[in-house]
């Protein structure tokens, strides 16, 4: 199972929220929802700790429904859902918030009125649907290698984020809309990650510690304000630890012409292996927690590709990010391929380089040590494979 680095971080640096305190007002959030008869509609609270159904109702031929709640003392979060179907909304004390829509097209088509922030959201995800849509048509083009898909999709990033700190987060910082477009995100392939990332970007780190900091002035007493300091904190120690390294190893026996960014680490002989070495064969780069959900799995898949395609060419460079070295070596004894450990863990410097949110996650190089494609973009592994024996 996939596990998003962003999501790891983020359980580590916030603290359960429980729902909104009493205030002894109230808000309400009715409307319409039209061509979804028998489907129950959920209201909930989009908590640090995840989504909590609040409330419900099983809607009828005319799609009305009306949910009250009681007030937040401070901007809290809900959304709207019928299965899949997802729209946020932010409440601020005591709004009367009216939404239309029609199933099965409401996240991305309906009207909301009653309060500004709701308003912001709604331009806010819409936003992000086109992200995600140009994204998607990036990883799908044939022509383009991993090299160029990783630049073109970092080009449109992060012209999406330049607009949206302008025009969004540093226009109102204090405002709900400014704090939910710090936490919006987009998918590569299988892999989900934060747009605005506080683990590795330091201009990213600004953007969370400014809304933390409005926050501390017009909601000082805001739990999610509290988070967003945790946020930035850890971010700052993650910048300065990565600046640190990538400072002290500058080596120029790492220097290359080959298009792959070298990795060099030990195997469980303590024998270092580098990536670049293996010049000359096909390899399956492959990123791997061996303690994860689902690993035994792929490693016996990992085994079926080896098997099949070593003979004629094929390698297959592992690196293992997992926190105990005695369950990785105890892992990794009968494994007739290069499987090395990072002992850095998630703040190894290679899932920066290599542009990793998740794991696992795989590459595949050419034999001239170029980086072909990356698993967001093949369909039919096998078939790559071939292809480049």
């Amino acid at each position: 199972m996939k596990k998003s680095i962003s999501s790891i971080f983020m359980g580590t640096a916030v603290a359960v929220l429980a729902l909104c305190a009493c205030t002894g007002k109230s808000f309400n959030i009715s409307g319409t929802i039209t061509e979804a008869k028998d489907s129950v509609l959920y209201l909930e609270n989009m908590s640090l700790s995840g989504p909590v159904a609040v409330d419900s109702v099983k809607l009828g031929e005319s799609g009305t429904f009306s949910f009250s709640q009681q007030a937040p003392d401070a901007p809290e979060f809900y959304r709207l859902r019928i299965a899949g179907q997802i729209i946020n909304l932010a409440v601020d004390s005591t709004e009367q918030i009216e939404v239309k829509a029609q199933y099965p097209t409401m996240s991305a088509v309906y009207d909301v009125t009653g309060s500004e922030e709701c308003v912001k959201i709604k331009e806010l995800a819409l936003l992000q649907m086109d992200l995600q849509r140009r994204i998607d048509a990036i990883v799908a083009a044939p022509d383009l290698g991993v090299s160029a898909v990783q630049d073109s999709v970092l080009r449109v990033t992060e012209a999406y984020k330049d607009q949206v700190k302008r025009r969004y987060i540093f226009a109102e910082p204090m405002k709900a809309y400014a704090y939910y477009a710090l936490f919006q995100t987009v998918r590569l392939g299988q892999m989900e990650s934060l747009i605005f990332n506080p683990r590795s970007s330091e201009q990213d780190v600004k953007v969370f510690a400014a809304v933390a900091t409005s926050w501390d002035t017009y909601h000082p007493d805001a739990e999610r304000g509290q988070n967003l300091h945790n946020i930035a904190i850890e971010g700052m120690k993650n910048v300065r630890i990565l600046q640190s390294r990538q400072l002290s190893s500058i080596d120029p026996s790492l220097v290359n012409v080959s298009n792959v960014i070298d990795i060099n680490l030990p195997d469980s002989k303590g024998r270092q292996r580098r990536l670049t070495e293996l010049k000359g064969k096909v390899v399956l780069l492959d990123f791997h927690v061996f303690a994860s959900e689902g690993s035994t799995q792929r490693i016996m898949q990992l085994r079926d590709i080896y098997n099949k395609y070593h003979a004629q060419g094929l390698e297959i460079y592992q690196v293992s990010l997992d926190p105990d070295e005695h369950f990785w070596k105890t892992q990794t004894a009968a494994l007739p391929w290069i499987c090395v450990r990072d002992e850095r863990g998630p703040q190894s410097e290679y899932l920066v380089s290599y542009n990793i949110q998740s794991i696992p996650t795989f590459f595949l190089v050419g034999r001239n040590s170029d980086l072909d494609k990356r698993d967001a973009q093949i369909k039919d592994l096998d078939a790559e494979i071939r292809s480049l024996l």
